[in-house]
């Protein structure tokens, strides 16, 4: 599960200006309201040496290694799964190679949450999942959850905002910038848990 600690920054993006989303069937809390929750892509400083090769990061060589290891450990063990295993190594290989063509990501995920604390005690953390579902079928397609650990008082509000490498959905492409992607799903955002500075806790019913 995906936490990112945050402190409330007003973040002015650069490259894809979202306009605010009214929030849909938003699930609150008892003393929380939510005043609005948007996202936005934001394009992050990347530089490609053309004459460079390709380097082997952590993940490619975990992999490589895994792969290599099972292969030894096949032919040690009479050898029936070496063919498999090798196939299943190209694949792996084929995959990151798709992934070099493509470059490295170019763009991060802004996320904003703006709520007001309509209650009498005053806010230390909030849980929130930020839930994406299929515009035509209902269905879910991805959650963003997050941890804003930030004072709220009593009637006063906050935007948390949260800067990640993760899109919404498996549809948001990291490297190239589509304008009809929020066209496919419809969003919701669900608060989960509310810790009090006086150290009650309020969560949501399963």
């Amino acid at each position: 599960m995906l936490k990112t600690l945050a402190i409330a920054l007003l973040v002015t993006s650069a490259s894809l200006p979202a306009e605010a989303q009214s929030p849909t069937s938003p699930q609150e809390a008892p003393d929380l309201s939510i005043i609005k929750f948007n996202w936005s892509k934001e394009r992050i400083g990347w530089q490609r040496d053309p004459f460079g090769g390709p380097i082997e990061n952590f993940d490619e060589m975990r992999a490589r290694a895994r792969n290599e290891k099972r292969i030894d450990d096949a032919k040690r063990g009479g050898g029936a799964d070496v063919d498999r295993i090798r196939r299943e190594a190209q694949t792996d290989a084929a995959i990151i190679q798709k992934a070099r063509n493509q470059g490295p990501a170019r763009y991060r995920f802004l996320y904003k949450i703006s709520v007001i604390n309509t209650g009498k005690k005053t806010m230390k953390e909030i849980d929130c999942d930020y839930v994406f579902f299929d515009a035509a079928t209902g269905q879910e397609l991805g959650r963003r959850e997050f941890t804003g650990v930030e004072k709220i008082a009593p009637g006063k509000s906050k935007e948390l905002s949260f800067l990640i490498p993760t899109a919404p959905t498996q549809t948001i492409s990291v490297y190239a910038l589509e304008k009809k992607e929020r066209e496919r799903f419809t969003e919701q955002l669900v608060i989960v848990r509310i810790l009090y500075e006086d150290g009650s806790v309020w969560q949501r019913p399963n």
